[in-house]
């Protein structure tokens, strides 16, 4: 597996993934009838500080095929701006085979090269407990679980945890 910046031309494949993990409505804020113009714009069209990861795995073709994408971008504007925000997703195909952790690690690489002194996780998901388990072994601390906090399509109203790991 390679992790690599991600370019605009990456977008086709991630959104084949993105585009029914957006509409499950179980791990994201986002509605499900986000367009996709907006999604392309937060998960690709990066301008610093911000940036944007992707994985890609080997499948015989010239480029392999992107199964995973990371953004960065700061937390907070301004005087909050040392600390980096992120957001993952991966392709459920390839789920359990060590994507997530290598984005993960990836990430939090890159936003240290990038100057950050932190990150931040404002909304994981707690019935996303693969998310929740994946930082906790990277080494996030969860802060507090906000309760009743996202509107979960099949669980109603679960809680979400604010993470946060120095760099």
């Amino acid at each position: 597996m390679e992790i690599r910046d991600a370019r605009p031309e990456d977008w086709p494949a991630v959104w084949a993934f993105a585009a029914p993990i957006v509409a499950s409505g179980e791990h994201f804020l986002w509605e499900a009838d986000t367009p996709e113009a907006r999604l392309r714009a937060f998960w690709i069209e990066k301008e610093a500080p911000a940036s944007a990861l992707v994985a890609v795995v080997e499948d015989g073709s010239v480029d392999g095929r992107v199964v995973g994408i990371a953004e960065i971008h700061p937390n907070q504007p301004g005087r909050g701006s040392h600390i980096a925000n992120a957001g993952f997703m991966v392709d459920p195909a390839v789920r359990g085979k060590g994507v997530g952790r290598a984005l993960g690690a990836a990430a939090l690489a890159r936003a240290k090269a990038d100057g950050f002194t932190a990150m931040q996780f404002n909304a994981v998901v707690a019935t996303n407990t693969r998310a929740v388990d994946l930082w906790h072994a990277l080494g996030f601390r969860t802060l507090a679980v906000l309760p009743e906090t996202f509107r979960h399509p099949t669980q109603g109203l679960v809680g979400m945890h604010l993470m946060f790991r120095e760099l």
